[in-house]
């Protein structure tokens, strides 16, 4: 009668653990299968920096370096004048309200840009605006703020 207690593998599917660096008579001595010297026989495994190619100096040492990136500067999101028309007359309009109209995605500084036309007189907080665009909102009878 087949029992879980007569249970046993299938022949042939049980292996033996390989044990290494036991002596010369067990098959796995000396070297321990690692072959003869070099960097991979070395203990540690061998493993090498990202981006070592042996000894040669590597691509990202021989790339030239280019430019200079401020790590001060301001990043703005531009929205022109004649995207404010959305927004209803005499509204006031800050990154946030900017934000959930969909006119900027992200939750970065904000400068207005003085293309198009505004036909409503809007009060605009905003982190900077460009010449023009305060010409404009100040012409439809709106307010431009400067906003940090």
């Amino acid at each position: 009668m087949i029992g879980l207690n007569n249970l046993k593998p299938a022949e042939g599917s049980k292996h033996r653990k390989k044990i290494v660096g036991r002596g010369v008579g067990s098959g796995h001595g000396r070297t321990s299968t690692r072959g003869s010297k070099g960097q991979k026989a070395r203990s540690g495994d061998g493993s090498k920096k990202i981006g070592f190619e042996g000894g040669q100096m590597p691509i990202l040492r021989r790339m030239p370096k280019r430019g200079f990136n401020n790590p001060f500067r301001k990043e703005y999101e531009v929205v022109n004048v004649e995207r404010l028309n959305k927004f209803d007359a005499n509204a006031e309009v800050t990154g946030v309200e900017l934000k959930k109209a969909g006119i900027v995605s992200k939750g970065k500084l904000v400068k207005i840009l003085g293309v198009g036309d505004l036909k409503k007189a809007l009060t605009v907080k905003a982190a900077a605006f460009s010449k023009s665009a305060l010409d404009k909102i100040k012409a439809a009878g709106g307010k431009a703020e400067v906003v940090k």
